[in-house]
């Protein structure tokens, strides 16, 4: 099982941790709002280390209402002043229906899920969306630093998306 091999690699890599150190509140004072897509590496992408960033990862980056609740906690308890939202190329919630999706769900459960899929047609549009979300939120004290990207997963660019 992979798990089985991704705790024996958790071994090794406890023989060799040297970040006990660190605090929780992010020394680069950023919160990234990202998709959970494997093949993102936030850290390579921005050249961050452990403890530089908060890293909030979901299917499709979506600022949701949890996303909202962790960069709550992120700004006004561990201190980030800044928010990056970064969507990415060729990403699978571009690629299928959200309401397909949930009934497909409801059909095999007898439930309809109870939280938005979130899928998108438009990269950019649903990047503009969810920074008008954060800009929206009474939760979020900080907006005065809020900007959003898309990565391209066949060259490794980032490129803003202006509002």
């Amino acid at each position: 099982m992979v798990i089985d091999e991704l705790l024996e690699k958790s071994q090794a890599h406890s023989a060799t941790f040297t970040h006990g150190h660190l605090t929780a509140p992010p020394a680069r004072r950023v919160a990234i709002v990202t998709c959970m897509d494997a093949r993102i590496d936030v850290h390579a992408i921005f050249g961050l280390q452990p403890g530089d960033a908060h890293v909030i990862r979901n299917a499709g980056g979506a600022v949701t209402d949890d996303a909202i609740r962790s960069l709550a906690i992120s700004q006004r308890l561990l201190g980030t002043e800044e928010i990056m939202v970064m969507h990415h190329t060729s990403c699978g919630m571009m690629g299928f229906s959200g309401d397909d999706f949930a009934r497909q769900i409801q059909d095999e459960t007898g439930i309809r899920p109870g939280w938005a899929v979130e899928t998108f047609a438009d990269l950019e549009g649903d990047v503009r969306q969810s920074l008008a979300r954060i800009h929206a939120s009474p939760f979020l004290p900080r907006k005065d630093a809020v900007r959003g990207f898309v990565y391209d997963v066949s060259t490794g660019r980032v490129s803003e998306v202006r509002p």
